[in-house]
């Protein structure tokens, strides 16, 4: 027998009331995200390392009469991101959402590659997701909460003609996380999961010296374009929203198809 669904479908995806931090708001895919929850009515905290990007998300999201503040801060370091959950909860009292889209990307062969490089990049996209998902759930454990990491389709698939052995590692990183995390939190309420984008058309990937790279993107993707930096918002809406509340542990590719070839 069919149940009754008793609740408004837009009130699935309604953020209102709820409090959100977004890691690398500043700019790109989070900028874009922290924007998008901003617009579901959540009250924003955005965290990356440059004052300049975040100054123009936190008003850009105040243009919309929504609410935000902003911390400027190394994800590498976890002081830093506990200071800025404190100030998440002195300000709004609570987190019920985070975003963790910090990250850095390059590439090198991997024998010329020197360790620094390696490490940098470990440190940044993978050490610096878990910093960042241990400051808020230390938090997020008095009531629960979601955590969504963006990884990339490169910690699924290895991509052709790319270099990035470090990249693509520190994604797989991610991904593995995110769900060993989800296990480990399951009983406190917090649901982890993450989002794989595929080729976006993010500043960095759209340079004008980036042209012929990126017109292999799109060739290699079934979709036949990049992704718009706008559509990661939807699934980063969907995962921290009651839509989802039934997910854990997910990792979600938008990839226009990419690895199904």
């Amino acid at each position: 027998m069919m149940r009754d669904f008793n609740m408004n479908a837009a009130q699935l995806f309604d953020l209102t009331g709820r409090v959100a931090m977004v890691t690398g708001a500043g700019s790109g895919i989070g900028q874009c995200i922290a924007q998008a929850l901003a617009s579901s009515g959540a009250k924003l905290v955005c965290f990356d390392l440059q004052e300049e990007g975040l100054t123009d998300t936190v008003n850009s999201i105040r243009s919309m009469n929504g609410e935000a503040i902003f911390y400027t801060g190394d994800v590498r370091d976890l002081e830093s991101l506990r200071a800025a959950v404190q100030l998440t909860e002195d300000t709004f009292g609570r987190l019920d959402i985070s975003v963790n889209a910090a990250g850095i990307a390059n590439a090198n062969p991997a024998l010329a590659m020197q360790a620094d490089q390696w490490q940098r990049m470990i440190d940044v996209n993978l050490t610096g997701i878990w910093h960042s998902c241990k400051a808020q759930a230390e938090l997020m454990e008095k009531t629960g909460g979601s955590i969504v990491n963006i990884a990339s389709m490169s910690g699924v698939i290895v991509n052709r003609g790319l270099e990035q052995a470090h990249y693509n590692t520190s994604k797989a990183g991610v991904i593995h996380l995110t769900k060993s995390l989800a296990m480990e939190w399951v009983d406190k309420g917090i649901r982890v999961n993450s989002i794989s984008p595929g080729y976006t058309a993010t500043p960095m990937n759209t340079r004008p010296e980036m042209i012929h790279q990126t017109k292999e993107f799109e060739r290699q993707t079934p979709m036949g374009r990049m992704a718009r930096v706008e559509e990661m918002a939807g699934p980063a809406i969907f995962l921290s929203s009651d839509a989802a509340s039934f997910c854990t542990g997910v990792d979600l590719l938008v990839d226009g198809g990419f690895v199904c070839w």
